[in-house]
């Protein structure tokens, strides 16, 4: 079966909190896409991200832009917190300037960061429900 991918507004909706709250600021969420796919053969991967490189946004004249995949078989199954941890980690990919290029996994994108940022969001989350009326 050929892979199939579908628009995923819940998965976009997500997106965008999330990049507010990691206070990834870089992020332009109405240039950032996300899709669900199903059929992948991919076993062990959960969710990709796909960037507009420099040649493509020159040729189309259009800005850099990225598409988030989650895998429909693998995230869909999911705990919530891993579905963020997730989504963070796909985040964590786009670079400062907002390119079209991305980060690498070693460095900037590792567990460790990812569980770093979602940790500050679950204590930001905490703090806010305390003082919300």
């Amino acid at each position: 079966m050929p892979i199939k991918y579908f628009e995923a507004p819940e998965i976009k909706k997500q997106v965008d909190q999330l990049a507010e709250e990691c206070e990834f600021y870089h992020v332009v969420p109405q240039y950032v896409f996300c899709v669900r796919s199903r059929g992948s053969k991919a076993r062990r991967t959960i969710a990709r991200i796909h960037g507009l490189g420099k040649i493509w946004q020159g040729v189309m004249n259009m800005p850099p832009s990225y598409i988030i995949e989650v895998i429909s078989e693998i995230f869909d199954p999911m705990s919530p917190e891993d579905k963020e941890r997730t989504l963070i980690h796909e985040l964590m990919h786009i670079p400062g300037g907002f390119s079209g290029g991305f980060r690498p996994h070693k460095g900037y994108v590792e567990r460790k960061n990812v569980e770093q940022v979602y940790k500050k969001l679950q204590n930001d989350r905490a703090t806010k429900r305390k003082f919300m009326p």
